[in-house]
């Protein structure tokens, strides 16, 4: 199979303001990620609010410079934002937004915005660009008499699928989908993601979906990524990640997906609440929250290694069956 992106060390950090009688704080949003994503593949990128999600989305789309690492696509590196070659490579590579109604303009018409993206890269004009247009709506499914109308006048499903059109205006590559069904409604989410999951088998769109919604990630993605603090803590095929999770971390957030009839029993409740970026714990970041921390968790940063066919950080996996990767 073959790569079409990878990651190699990706490091991302900022310096937040001082306070009145502090200093500059850093934060490292990204903290050495090293990633590969095959083409045809959809990896899902799960964690809660703060792990380092959508800033590892951005740098993988080239709109955020890594602070050190770098993104390779088609084995080139990402060229530097704003110059003539990384313009030419947005037509490849292209965001679903979360808040569809933050990401469209409110005085444009739907059509409109989904023909820009042809218009700026010279892919089709006069009557072919509003053939293409209405022939984008209509594989969202969007109505063509809903072309002149604005994005307040949609419902939430369908300024998303507004976006998604856009988003497939210029025939991507590589799409990086950053919580798109979040703000939907149960029945809407299904819908979205059913069209992402069709584009994905009908022309091979290699996606990176990030989200918190385990259910819709269990449904979409053929393998999973899980981010904490910055760091992927476990990797794995989504049938095994769900099936068998290895990482304490991996394990909790599994055993929050809701099941018929169960109500709370199995649920794994983390303690407290993640911690500061830029306040990061000694160790492995997760013990202060761990159930099977020890003082070795809290002295040594475990690697990610191979575990049983998995990809896994974590000192307390059985030694007989931990090798380096």
């Amino acid at each position: 199979m073959n790569i079409l992106l990878e990651a190699r060390g990706l490091v991302q950090q900022y310096t937040t303001g001082k306070s009145l009688f502090g200093k500059p704080a850093t934060v490292r949003a990204v903290d050495g990620i090293d990633l590969s994503v095959a083409e045809g593949e959809i990896l899902g990128v799960v964690g809660e609010s703060g792990s380092g999600k959508s800033t590892l989305g951005r740098m993988l789309l080239g709109l955020e410079t890594p602070y050190a690492g770098e993104v390779l696509y088609q084995d080139q590196p990402m060229p530097l934002p704003r110059t003539e070659h990384w313009r030419r490579l947005r037509a490849q590579m292209q965001l679903i937004f979360q808040d569809p109604l933050a990401a469209l303009d409110r005085r444009m018409t739907i059509a409109a915005q989904i023909a820009e993206p042809l218009e700026i890269h010279g892919l089709a004009k006069g009557a072919d660009l509003a053939e293409r247009t209405w022939a984008l709506m209509a594989r969202v499914g969007l109505r063509r008499d809903q072309a002149d109308r604005y994005p307040h006048e949609l419902s939430g499903g369908q300024r998303q699928r507004v976006v998604i059109a856009r988003a497939l205006a210029t025939n991507p590559s590589f799409l990086v989908c950053d919580e798109p069904v979040s703000a939907l409604d149960v029945s809407i989410q299904a819908q979205v993601v059913n069209i992402l999951r069709d584009l994905q088998e009908q022309d091979g769109l290699t996606m990176v979906f990030i989200s918190h919604d385990l259910k819709v990630v269990r449904n979409i993605c053929d393998r999973v990524a899980v981010m904490y603090l910055g760091r992927v803590v476990e990797e794995a095929p989504s049938d095994r990640i769900f099936a068998d999770p290895r990482h304490p971390y991996t394990q909790a957030l599994v055993s929050s997906i809701p099941k018929a009839r169960q109500g709370l029993e199995g649920r794994i409740i983390l303690k407290g609440e993640p911690p500061d970026p830029a306040a990061r714990p000694q160790g492995c970041a997760f013990h202060p929250r761990c159930r099977f921390a020890d003082a070795a968790c809290a002295a040594r940063v475990p690697a990610l290694e191979v575990h049983n066919g998995r990809l896994a950080a974590c000192l307390k996996l059985p030694r007989d069956q931990r090798k380096a990767a």
